[in-house]
């Protein structure tokens, strides 16, 4: 075994006690193949509501106010680091996949003796904060405490053997049970809590003499039940809590099942969904209230709809804040923008990031927008890039209007005043600088600033050639 330990521990204060109190440590079992994934990508990264199944495990963790956060990986363990840049946590590789119990010994050597230990998994990303609290909360150097729940289909689960009083006894694995242990309702989740000197003092003693030749952390049930430690159950409000993913099918019934809660808390804040079933949050939403969400909306990192906003179908809002009263239309892609109260946008439109709109802001249909600052009710109707640009107020943008920011090298602006028009078909060259009250004629391709109030015309004159005939086809 390799043990590898990257930070210092420290202690924490229960609240409820006012006294220190052992400290809390995570150990996060993220080491399996996942093989039934059929997938190059380890199983733990797979994503649930946009995020690694893995990093939803680890946010609850830090939620828990957890000591030290201990992942203990093997397939695919670079990969995983890479894709996890947390400094928090210690990591231990398990070098062969020898089962749970050989796993959670990786991390042994860096729990300190005093430590509460919560055995979690990579694969069960959506259990609460609260039912874990629940948990650790039983836990003594009397007793431990493990999460069960009831299932109507117990198939693959290890079974909880109670003794005629009702107490915990052992846990049988499936493969090892018998048919009437078969018919047990209540299974193991894999989540217990458990001080560290009993992991220290049982884990040696496993033994990997079972039907899957694997060292079952679950055998330290029967250990506790035999040295007369009290065994406390909790169950969580939901299977779905405690739901682990073994295949792409788990994986898209656990993310119907978030996706739904997302939706339920959404209307509860006064979202109204047109299709509580087609709306997909993939991070953070806030909402305010009377919001309008259509169907097939994907919302990604943290988004911010204010009171009023209303969305069409099909959008993909992300990293974003919308401002009251805005206006979306179907099919628009909005990045890392700041929208004004009272905007329109779309259908068809693109906002990418660093796009800051102003209030009674206009940007229709095919308009790209990227690094632009557009002021209050000025508009950009259609079939327009506006890119690395400072438009002022009541400013029109006419169709086909392009800034040119880019020369192959460098990128600059194009700075517009308050007021202006700017005719259709017109090429901006920058770095430009079109004065405020001035207007661009149609067709322009306009390389030089334009002053206050100017009209410039930069096109190619006109000549009617009489008497040209238009080629045939041979």
């Amino acid at each position: 075994m390799r043990f590898f330990c990257i930070q210092a521990l420290k202690l924490a204060t229960d609240p409820e006690r006012g006294n220190r109190m052992t400290p809390l440590h995570v150990v996060i079992l993220a080491a399996g193949q996942g093989s039934r994934m059929k997938s190059s990508l380890p199983k733990v990264l797979h994503r649930v509501a946009g995020k690694p199944m893995l990093h939803h495990v680890i946010d609850t963790a830090r939620q828990l106010g957890a000591s030290g956060i201990h992942g203990v990986i093997g397939h695919g363990a670079e990969q995983v680091r890479q894709i996890t840049p947390a400094e928090d946590l210690i990591w231990a590789l398990q070098e062969q996949q020898l089962g749970t119990g050989h796993a959670v010994a990786q991390a042994l050597p860096a729990l300190p003796d005093e430590a509460r230990v919560l055995i979690l998994y990579g694969d069960v990303p959506l259990t609460n904060v609260e039912t874990l609290q629940n948990l650790v909360s039983q836990v003594s150097d009397r007793s431990l405490a493990l999460l069960t729940v009831n299932l109507e289909t117990p198939d693959g689960y290890g079974r909880i053997l109670r003794d005629d009083s009702g107490k915990v006894r052992a846990i049988v694995e499936q493969k090892d049970a018998t048919d009437a242990q078969k018919q047990i309702r209540e299974v193991n989740t894999g989540i217990l809590a458990v001080s560290a000197r009993h992991l220290k003092d049982w884990l040696p003693q496993l033994s990997n003499r079972n039907a899957q030749g694997e060292y079952y952390l679950t055998d330290i049930i029967a250990m506790a039940a035999d040295r007369g430690v009290e065994i406390a159950v909790a169950q969580p409000g939901s299977e779905y809590e405690v739901q682990g993913v073994n295949n792409r099918l788990q994986l898209a019934e656990l993310e119907r099942w978030v996706q739904r809660q997302e939706a339920d808390r959404l209307m509860t804040e006064g979202a109204t969904l047109a299709d509580p079933a087609r709306v997909d949050v993939r991070g953070e939403l806030s909402v305010g209230q009377d919001v309008l969400i259509d169907v097939n909306v994907v919302f990604e990192g943290t988004v911010s709809l204010a009171d009023g906003v209303s969305i069409g179908p099909g959008c993909v809002i992300r990293d974003s804040q919308i401002a009251a009263g805005t206006s979306i239309e179907a099919y628009s892609v909005i990045d890392g923008a700041d929208v004004g109260a009272g905007a329109s946008i779309g259908p068809f439109a693109r906002l990418r990031p660093g796009t800051r709109l102003a209030a009674r802001t206009k940007v229709g249909n095919f308009v790209e927008t990227k690094k632009a600052d557009v002021g209050e009710g000025s508009k950009i109707n259609h079939l327009s890039y506006v890119g690395d640009t400072s438009l002022g107020r009541n400013v029109n943008v006419g169709a086909g209007t392009i800034t040119c920011n880019y020369d192959g090298v460098n990128k600059s602006r194009t700075v517009i005043g308050d007021d202006v028009f700017v005719g259709s078909n017109t090429s901006l060259v920058a770095p430009v600088s079109i004065a405020s009250g001035s207007t661009v004629g149609a067709g322009s391709t306009i390389t030089r600033d334009v002053a206050e109030s100017e009209l410039a015309v930069a096109r190619a004159r006109q000549r009617n050639i009489s008497g040209w005939e238009r080629p045939t086809k041979k």
